[in-house]
């Protein structure tokens, strides 16, 4: 019982990266121990059907119910407390990194120059797509309708997305953003969630989240197979995409809220709210 809600706590905080943009799902389940074992499950899930359900269930419970509870209490966070609710984020994900490290601790690749390449540019990847939204301007948000064409995109869209979700540091929201579906989706899950336009809302969540479960199978199975056969050197590859998501996260709230001024107590409670994201992302990562 008591590995079962921690998986439902460590679910609901994926849930809640996966809806903040800059914010990666995928980091924060490596950070908090269970990326692999996630990867895994997906990767291989009739293989060993029992088991796989007992440990995705927990965590796709919380995934759940923190979308539907904390999508738009987050988002009033990010708003009106922009620097204490970034820290905190940051915190998780540093919280997080000496899990990391000792993945590659004493590994030969550690003198490899190879290594340190793959780790600047999965780093620079990451710092491109916060900062690609000041470098190009609004793309605008596309409209979702019951056509063929825009269902097929959307499934593709979805496909993309959940990609993003899955690999560690790339933040699947921004992508989402990025692209101009961000906020449609999430009209659309609330219309939804108040039987608005039950029927167009459910049709086209529906082809998105075929969308998002087909990417998470394909993507988990390359994540996987690169663990198998480089797994030091994706590790450093997954290190470079932990580090600048630290600095992607304050990046993507600015693009999003505009320049918030930085003052005494904000900058004091910040560090607090990091303080404290740093012992959960620590404490829950050992378990």
């Amino acid at each position: 019982m008591k590995s079962n809600i921690v998986l439902v706590v460590k679910g609901f905080i994926m849930g809640i990266a996966n809806v903040i943009p800059g914010v990666s799902g995928g980091t924060l389940a490596l950070t908090l121990g269970i990326y692999e074992k996630f990867i895994t499950a997906i990767s291989h899930f009739f293989s060993n059907l029992k088991e796989n359900i007992k440990f995705l269930i927990p965590i796709a419970i919380g995934m759940v119910l923190a979308i539907i509870t904390m999508s738009s209490l987050i988002t009033e966070c990010f708003e009106k407390f922009p620097v204490p609710t970034s820290t905190f984020f940051m915190g998780l994900v540093i919280g997080g990194v000496p899990l990391l490290t000792a993945k590659v601790k004493g590994k030969k690749e550690v003198k490899q120059v190879s290594s340190y390449i793959i780790m600047a540019l999965t780093f620079s990847l990451v710092l491109f797509l916060a900062l690609a939204p000041s470098i190009f301007g609004d793309t605008g948000d596309v409209k979702l309708n019951l056509t063929f064409g825009s269902l097929l995109i959307l499934f593709f869209i979805g496909i993309i997305a959940s990609a993003t979700m899955v690999i560690p540091g790339v933040s699947g929201s921004l992508v989402l953003m990025l692209l101009g579906f961000y906020f449609p989706i999430l009209k659309t899950i609330k219309s939804f969630l108040k039987f608005n336009n039950f029927m167009r809302d459910f049709i086209i969540l529906a082809v998105f989240g075929i969308g998002v479960l087909v990417g998470i199978v394909l993507v988990a199975k390359l994540i996987e197979y690169l663990l198998k056969k480089f797994e030091t050197k994706t590790y450093f590859g997954v290190i470079g995409f932990i580090l600048a998501s630290i600095i992607a996260i304050p990046i993507s709230v600015n693009n999003e809220l505009g320049s918030f001024v930085l003052s005494f107590v904000p900058v004091l409670v910040g560090l607090v709210t990091m303080a404290i994201g740093i012992f959960i992302g620590f404490k829950l990562g050992e378990k």
